[in-house]
């Protein structure tokens, strides 16, 4: 994808996610976050994108800590999460292709992870928002959601604090069935390696519409969302350790 197509694509989760928790109000109940509820929801959402809109426009070359969530509420709080979205935005929009600040995944330049990065930010927890509505997660484009799982698998997952481990060798296949995209993920007692394509034989498939993949793979749908092949256990394997923190 294009770094102007991940710009538009934050965009319009942005403007989702604030239009469900509108809907659903800051006291609702967040299913695919137990802990949270909307105002929570808000407030953790708006702080990333204004650390990332910090780092961004100020071209900071080391890490710095976010500021702290926002105390807002209410209606306050949801015109706050606006303001900080259309910031973020517009920072990605104004920065130059040379941009240099720091970054935590491999990426072709600055400017474009940190516009892949937030475009899946926004879209996972858009479906957070809409998972407090009546017909919990919307559908996400098939070219995202396959973009977003590569991010998660050979980006996240390659990284070695990941916690999903077997102690022996063993093999997940991810098949998106209307992308076409597949990986195949090694796991073993070191971080997982995942790589493009059918690979060797798997313990374990999970299939289905891209969409659906990348809300399982985050956590966000149930393992049941996709079809299952082979050894169920891998699966809640990475149900159980895959959280990102």
């Amino acid at each position: 994808m294009k770094t102007s197509e991940y710009i538009d694509a934050l965009e319009r989760a942005g403007h989702g996610l604030a239009e469900a928790a509108a809907a659903a109000g800051v006291d609702a109940a967040v299913p695919t976050c137990p802990e949270w509820r909307i105002r929570d929801l808000l407030r953790h959402t708006t702080m990333v994108h204004r650390w990332a809109t910090d780092l961004i426009a100020e071209a900071r070359p080391a890490y710095r800590p976010a500021d702290d969530e926002t105390a807002l509420d209410g209606d306050a709080l949801l015109a706050y999460y606006r303001e900080g979205h259309t910031g973020l935005v517009a920072a990605l929009r104004a920065a130059p292709e040379t941009l240099t600040c720091w970054t935590f995944l491999p990426a072709d330049s600055p400017l474009a992870f940190w516009a892949r990065r937030q475009a899946h930010e926004a879209t996972v927890h858009r479906a957070d928002a809409e998972s407090a509505l009546p017909g919990g997660p919307g559908a996400v484009d098939p070219a995202l959601a396959a973009d977003g799982i590569d991010e998660l698998l050979r980006g996240f997952h390659g990284r070695d604090g990941s916690r999903v481990r077997t102690p022996g060798p063993r093999t997940l296949r991810v098949r998106a069935t209307d992308t076409g995209d597949v990986w195949t993920v090694r796991l073993s007692a070191e971080p997982p390696r995942a790589e493009r394509g059918d690979g060797a034989a798997a313990d374990t498939e999970l299939s289905g519409p891209a969409d659906r993949l990348y809300l399982t793979l985050w956590n966000r749908l149930p393992v049941g969302a996709v079809t299952i092949t082979g050894d169920e256990g891998l699966a809640r394997l990475w149900r159980e350790t895959s959280g990102i923190g």
